[in-house]
């Protein structure tokens, strides 16, 4: 028999499940600390995966198994319907190779980069295993546990991404978690897409007083700057542009032959994202134009060239879905407001593809994520009430029998 979310609280087993989360939090503190100290920098997550996967075995999840890209997966049966609900965290950090992960202890608080985000979730999954089975629950679908790279930066969510486009399960899935984030309130139901380009604009160089006069590269790019400064976008739905990293020029007496920037283009519609991906390529050819008729092109004119470096899709889970329902009653359940929002997470890539997902906070307390600065509190009350609320929110949605 599948219990709704009224009976499944009120059930003895999942009493029992709470409990076990209870019985287990120091257990779980620890494992955050284990996984932390193994660096997971960007397009290195090897060493934290291969950890992640033995632990996994050592849950005794079924068909454990380190796709081609580098997720790790593993299987926990139920009643056998042929559909699974995945519940994810990523392995991978925003930190650079070298950077000091030794985490700090002051009281309940842990200090070090990527405690939180999202080391708390990876040890958040292995702590809902041990209390699924604990109190001997069994779920309507199959639970799929997942560790998954590159959701950080210029990852570009190439895990789930792979998963859903590659993996074995990727016909599978009838719902989708992704424990990412602390707070318990924020349900993340909305997914805000993103383009990402590098920029370059080239030209023929020269010296600073010899060639004066001669097209400069930066004075095109300063002008698509300046465009993109002034580019008028909605509020609702919520849209954002940013020109962020900078490169190029060899010194300062030389007209550059090269120079760049990387450019994040956002909104939580496909549409409005769209337009302004058109406006920025229109701004760089008037830029580029415009400082052709200005200068002199005897040795050459500057060009410009926009190489997309990122594209995350825009998209959406409808608040009727059972995975959001189910999530808003846990909410609830546990003392907490639920806060409907729109982020850019790994529930991107289902949303996309019409598939219900969300983004679910892993409990706790915390802050100065994507710092060196990052802390959570793993005080064990409002740290176990996230986790009780996150793991009724995954039963209400997979479905629970005893």
């Amino acid at each position: 028999m599948t219990f709704d979310m009224t009976t499944i609280l009120s059930h003895p087993s999942f009493t029992t499940a709470t409990d076990a989360l209870r019985a287990g939090h120091d257990r779980f503190v620890e494992e955050i600390v284990t996984l932390t100290e193994i660096p997971a920098p960007p397009f290195k997550e090897e060493r934290r995966a291969a950890a992640y996967a033995d632990l996994f075995r050592a849950h005794g999840l079924e068909d454990v198994t380190t796709d081609a890209i580098g997720n790790v997966t593993g299987l926990r049966r139920g009643r056998g319907n042929g559909s699974l609900v995945v519940v994810s965290a990523h392995l991978d950090t925003v930190f650079p190779e070298g950077t000091d992960v030794t985490v700090r202890r002051e009281g309940t608080k842990l200090f070090a980069p990527g405690v939180g985000d999202d080391t708390r979730g990876l040890a958040a999954l292995l702590a809902f295993v041990r209390a699924l089975d604990a109190a001997n629950i069994r779920t309507e679908h199959d639970l799929l546990f997942m560790g998954d790279v590159g959701e950080e930066g210029k990852g570009d969510l190439r895990g789930v991404r792979h998963f859903f486009t590659e993996g074995d399960y990727r016909d599978k899935v009838a719902a989708f978690f992704t424990i990412d984030g602390i707070e318990t309130p924020d349900l993340v139901t909305g997914a805000v897409g993103s383009n990402r380009y590098r920029v370059t604009f080239r030209g023929p160089g020269g010296h600073s007083l010899g060639a004066f006069g001669t097209v400069n590269p930066a004075y095109a790019m300063g002008e698509m700057l300046v465009g993109l400064s002034k580019m008028e976008v909605p509020a609702d739905p919520r849209t954002s542009y940013c020109a962020s990293v900078f490169g190029g020029g060899t010194s300062i007496n030389a007209i550059p032959e090269e120079v760049w920037v990387e450019v994040d283009l956002r909104s939580t519609s496909p549409a409005e994202l769209a337009r302004i991906d058109a406006e920025m390529h229109r701004l760089i050819a008037t830029a580029v134009e415009n400082e052709n008729a200005r200068g002199d092109t005897a040795n050459g004119p500057v060009r410009a060239e926009a190489a997309q470096i990122g594209a995350r899709p825009a998209g959406g889970t409808a608040h009727d879905q059972r995975i959001v329902t189910a999530s808003m009653e846990a909410i609830r359940a546990f003392g907490f407001t639920p806060v409907l929002s729109a982020s850019s997470t790994d529930a991107n890539i289902p949303m996309s593809l019409g598939i219900p997902a969300v983004k679910f906070g892993s409990g706790g307390a915390g802050g100065r994520a994507h710092t060196l600065e990052e802390w959570i509190d793993v005080e064990p009350e409002l740290s176990l009430r996230g986790l009780n609320a996150a793991l009724a929110a995954i039963l209400g949605t997979a479905g629970m029998e005893v």
